[in-house]
């Protein structure tokens, strides 16, 4: 190469180097590029317990039923709707195939009736962990990052909580060799004092263990109830997802028995970011309705405070 012909290519080498690097300094694209949402809305099947209880909906036929009829395409299952087929190849590789066609994200399973995971007795406690075995590997198949569990046990908060900790510990083990989240939600019993979950988080101390606190759950017994403003700090910093729990709108669509707008103050002042779970359980509204109340607050809810 001739030296002049080097100049040149020397020269036109640092303009172009010159130009990417000012590009990088370009604020708008680059700041839309890195923004990152608020939140993201999915919808938990437990909002259509009354369809799949009565038979008129199944486990298959809802994550389409989110994203045609909501234009939601991030679903939650509960496991009693699966019907004995968690460990069926066929049927999890059907929900599998058909959820991916569609674009439809499986984020997690609602995990019940396997057991106490706090339960006193050593090797009852061990027969639960066991049992949610099989959540992992079908929420591994489907996709799911997480299942959600109940820390629930019978006896002195004390030695519930000692149990619970060795429990969910375990599973959570478990679950970390299958890259799967466990999380607890605020269920009843201790589990809806924010303080007695968030101190039981902190003794697992493991990464994918969490919480998934729910708006409207924080009833201890029938006589105590944890404030749910509270309740929901308390589990913020654990948290890995959020259940947006509703039961009645006013006329402006305002949820009547939760602040929602001082609820998301407090979980955008904790910096939280993730998936919102539409769980509607009211009674006045039918449960389309429901979901659909919930999903237009949500929505407000996120522009408001993005």
């Amino acid at each position: 190469m001739k030296s002049t012909n080097r100049r040149n290519f020397i020269k036109d080498l640092g303009l172009l180097t010159a130009a990417a690097g000012l590009s990088s300094l370009i604020p708008f694209d680059v700041a839309a590029f890195e923004k990152k949402e608020f939140f993201n809305i999915s919808l938990a099947e437990w909002s259509f317990h009354k369809a799949l209880f009565a038979g008129k909906m199944t486990n298959m036929e809802f994550p389409l039923k989110a994203k045609n009829d909501f234009g939601i395409n991030i679903v939650e299952y509960v496991s009693r709707f699966f019907n004995n087929k968690e460990t069926d190849p066929a049927y999890l590789k059907e929900l599998l195939n058909m959820t991916k066609n569609e674009g439809i994200q499986n984020h997690l399973i609602m995990i019940d009736g396997e057991g106490n995971l706090g339960d006193l007795d050593e090797k009852n406690r061990l027969k639960a962990v066991e049992n949610h075995y099989k959540w992992v590997a079908a929420a591994k198949t489907l996709g799911c990052k997480t299942i959600r569990v109940n820390a629930a046990g019978n006896g002195s908060e004390e030695d519930v909580k000692s149990a619970a900790v060795d429990g969910l510990g375990k599973l959570a083990e478990f679950g970390k060799q299958h890259q799967i989240n466990i999380i607890v939600e605020n269920h009843g019993s201790y589990s809806s004092d924010g303080k007695w979950l968030s101190s039981v988080m902190k003794q697992v101390n493991l990464s994918n263990c969490g919480t998934l606190p729910d708006f409207g759950n924080f009833k201890i017994s029938a006589d105590r109830e944890y404030d749910k403003y509270q309740g929901v700090q308390d589990l913020l910093p654990y948290a890995k997802g959020i259940s947006a729990k509703t039961f009645d709108f006013d006329e402006q669509g305002n949820e009547n028995t939760i602040d929602y707008d001082r609820m998301f103050k407090i979980i955008k002042a904790a910096k939280w970011s993730g998936i919102v779970g539409i769980e509607y359980e009211g009674s006045k509204w039918s449960e389309e309705e429901g979901i659909k109340k919930t999903k237009i607050l949500l929505e407000r809810i996120k522009k408001q405070y993005s």
